[in-house]
């Protein structure tokens, strides 16, 4: 049996940091890992490619939803024929994987995978607002079978207590480790107590339309102090902003979880898509409206690309 391991977690929670950590941990595995993105271009796949495991990306939607559901079923296909010993999927951070138990016991799989569980990672500073504006964010935690909650070390007494409570409040079964910086014990993910499937039907979902998402180009000439300015302008405004640019000759990695701006050398090869950042964020925010009026000084340095 091959053993399966979902990782499920809203934008910036800390998926690919708990990643970095996790798949190491399972060596002498022999791995294959889907990474699944919403947007077209890739990042975390580019991170994670350093990693020693067999890795296929799907991109521009969820492995959940009707665009990339049949992508999603082809690749496991793939992955059982090529007989890793571990399977691990990294979901969209926008995605609703409530449905992940039907699909994994459908009679073409069953009988190969052993679930291993599915582990939800939560940003302990940003959760509340997440909570209350992602739909899918509920979604995630319905469907889990252990919270990491993160980023304990950025997060006070107080936001870390509401975390603990919103969650329990929805599922008072889930067992809640506090963590930081993706850090693990293997003995939190050993006998988890599953949720039971009751139904092993199901139908792909709808893609949530309320959610926004723009490309831009990031012109190399733009010098960090620009580069800063735009992002302080609309950090109030997005869930994410993740992406590779070339400024002043330095290749940075951007990686902004709302309204924390993190802008970090990047030099561990692999990058993609240089030059482009990925903006998320939700139903009701003008983040059009904020890059508007962020860039109207430099409208030749950064541009919306068109899709």
């Amino acid at each position: 049996m091959i053993k399966f391991y979902l990782i499920t977690g809203f934008l910036g929670a800390g998926k690919t940091t708990f990643l970095k950590k996790f798949i190491p941990s399972l060596v002498p595995m022999r791995m294959h890992l889907v990474i699944n993105e919403f947007g077209k271009e890739s990042v975390d796949g580019s991170l994670l490619e350093v990693l020693d495991a067999t890795m296929k990306q799907i991109n521009n939607g969820s492995i959940f939803c009707t665009c990339k559901l049949d992508a999603f079923e082809e690749e496991l296909l793939i992955a059982l024929d090529s007989e890793p010993d571990c399977i691990i999927v990294e979901a969209s951070g926008l995605a609703d994987p409530t449905n992940i138990r039907a699909i994994i016991n459908n009679p073409k799989y069953e009988a190969q995978l052993d679930y291993a569980g599915t582990i939800c990672l939560v940003d302990a500073v940003r959760f509340k607002k997440v909570y209350t504006t992602a739909r899918c964010v509920k979604k995630q935690i319905a469907s889990s079978d252990v919270v990491l909650l993160n980023k304990t070390d950025k997060a006070d007494k107080s936001q870390i207590e509401e975390t603990e409570s919103l969650v329990k409040t929805q599922r008072p079964d889930i067992p809640i480790y506090h963590t930081a910086h993706g850090n693990f014990d293997f003995e939190w993910l050993k006998n988890i107590d599953f949720l039971e499937d009751k139904d092993t039907s199901y139908e792909a979902h709808i893609p949530d339309i309320s959610l926004q998402k723009i490309l831009m180009n990031i012109k190399k000439e733009t010098t960090y102090e620009q580069l800063m300015y735009f992002l302080k302008e609309i950090a109030e405004e997005t869930y994410r902003v993740k992406g590779f640019v070339n400024i002043e000759g330095e290749l940075l990695l951007v990686n902004n979880v709302g309204t924390m701006i993190e802008i970090t050398p990047y030099k561990e090869g692999n990058e993609t898509n240089v030059g482009k950042l990925v903006i998320l964020s939700g139903q009701g925010l003008p983040i059009r409206k904020a890059i508007k009026k962020s860039t109207e000084h430099y409208s030749n340095l950064f541009t919306i690309v068109r899709n």
